[in-house]
C-alpha cells in the first residue's frame, strides 16, 4: 500500500512513506538484509517491513542508526532525512477524531489530504466530498440505525472538516462521476435532496472539480465493479493508489497493474458520461423532477 497527505499537520502519512522508501533504497543499495538492519536498531525484520511501508511512526535515534549502517556520513543527506522523520510524526487533524474514525480510515483521510487529482466513481450515495451537511446527516443516519445522536454529529463534522481540501491552498483537482443511481436514490426527504443537487450544480462550476453523471440511458457502462477512488500525488516517490472502501475495512492498491486496470475503466466513465456541461443540465433535470 501506498500512502500521502498534504502540508503541515496533515503531511505525516506522504512523510512517512517518502522515507521508509528511502531507506528501503538506501538499504539494498548497500546489500544489508532487512535481518540486519531490524538487529542494528533492536528490532525485528518485521518493524523493518513496517517502515520501509510508511505503516508505522519512526523514532530519531532508530532513523540515525540505521543512516549510520547505511553508510550515509554527510551532514546535509543525514539532516534532511532525519527532518522527514520529525515531520512525519507530526499528528494530523483527524486524530481528534479518532473516537469515530476507524484505524482503516484514517490512512485515506491522509492519503485524500495529500492528492494532487482525486478520481472518484460512486454509484450508492453522492461522494463524500460532495455531500451537503443535511445530506450527510442522513446517509450516516441510514448507516448507523440507532447510533447517539451526538456520534452521527461528530460524523458529519468529520465529512464536513474533510471538504476543506477542496477550498485549500493546494486544493487538488477532484474529477467525480456519479451514477445516476446515486442522485436518484434518496437520503432525507425532498428538501434534503434538492439541497443536494443544488450544490452539485454550484460546486461542479469550480475550477478544480470536474463532475460528470452516468444517465441510466447509457446502459451497462465501464464500472461494473462498483465503487472506487483513485489518488494521484505530486511527489514522484508515490505511486497512484486505488481507494476500495468495505464494511469493515478497506484495500489499497498501488500495484502498477491493478492501479492500471482501474485507471482504464475510469477513463471509460469518463469518455463515457455526458460531458460537465451536459451533466448539469441532468442535475437540472433531477431537481425538476424533485
Amino acid at each position: 500500500m501506498t500512502a500521502g497527505e498534504s502540508s503541515g499537520a496533515s503531511g505525516s502519512v506522504v512523510r512517512r512513506i517518502l522515507l521508509g522508501s528511502q531507506l528501503r533504497r538506501l538499504r539494498e543499495s548497500r546489500g544489508i538484509t532487512r535481518e540486519a538492519a531490524g538487529y542494528s536498531i533492536r528490532a525485528s525484520e518485521s518493524k523493518i517491513s513496517r517502515m520501509e511501508l510508511g505503516r508505522v511512526s519512526f523514532k530519531a535515534r532508530d532513523v540515525e542508526d540505521l543512516l549510520t549502517l547505511y553508510g550515509v556520513c554527510d551532514d546535509a543527506e543525514r539532516g534532511s532525512l532525519l527532518g522527514l522523520a520529525r515531520e512525519a510524526n507530526v499528528a494530523g487533524w483527524w486524530h481528534s477524531f479518532g473516537d469515530v474514525l476507524p484505524g482503516w480510515f484514517q490512512t485515506y483521510i491522509g492519503l485524500e489530504g495529500a492528492a494532487s487529482l482525486i478520481r472518484i466513481y460512486e454509484v450508492q450515495f453522492v461522494h463524500g466530498l460532495l455531500q451537503t451537511e443535511e445530506y450527510a446527516h442522513a446517509v450516516v443516519s441510514r448507516g448507523m440505525p440507532g447510533a447517539p445522536c451526538a456520534e452521527i454529529d461528530r460524523r458529519v463534522a468529520l465529512r464536513l472538516e474533510r471538504q476543506k481540501v477542496l477550498v485549500s491552498e493546494n486544493a487538488p483537482h477532484l474529477h467525480a462521476v456519479l451514477d445516476e443511481a446515486a442522485l436518484r436514490r434518496p437520503y432525507g426527504d425532498r428538501s434534503v435532496m434538492q439541497g443536494q443537487l443544488r450544490h452539485l450544480i454550484e460546486i461542479s462550476e469550480h475550477p478544480n472539480v470536474t463532475l460528470q453523471v452516468m444517465p441510466f440511458s447509457y446502459g451497462g457502462h465501464a464500472g461494473e465493479s462498483g465503487a472506487f477512488t483513485m489518488l494521484s500525488f505530486p511527489e514522484s516517490d508515490l505511486s497512484d493508489v486505488v481507494y476500495l472502501e468495505q464494511l469493515t475495512s478497506a484495500l489499497y492498491l498501488d500495484k502498477r497493474e491493478e492501479v492500471g486496470q482501474y485507471g482504464r475503466v475510469m477513463e471509460r466513465l469518463q469518455k463515457d458520461s455526458p460531458d460537465p456541461a451536459e451533466s448539469r443540465d441532468l442535475l437540472r433535470g433531477l431537481l425538476q423532477l424533485g
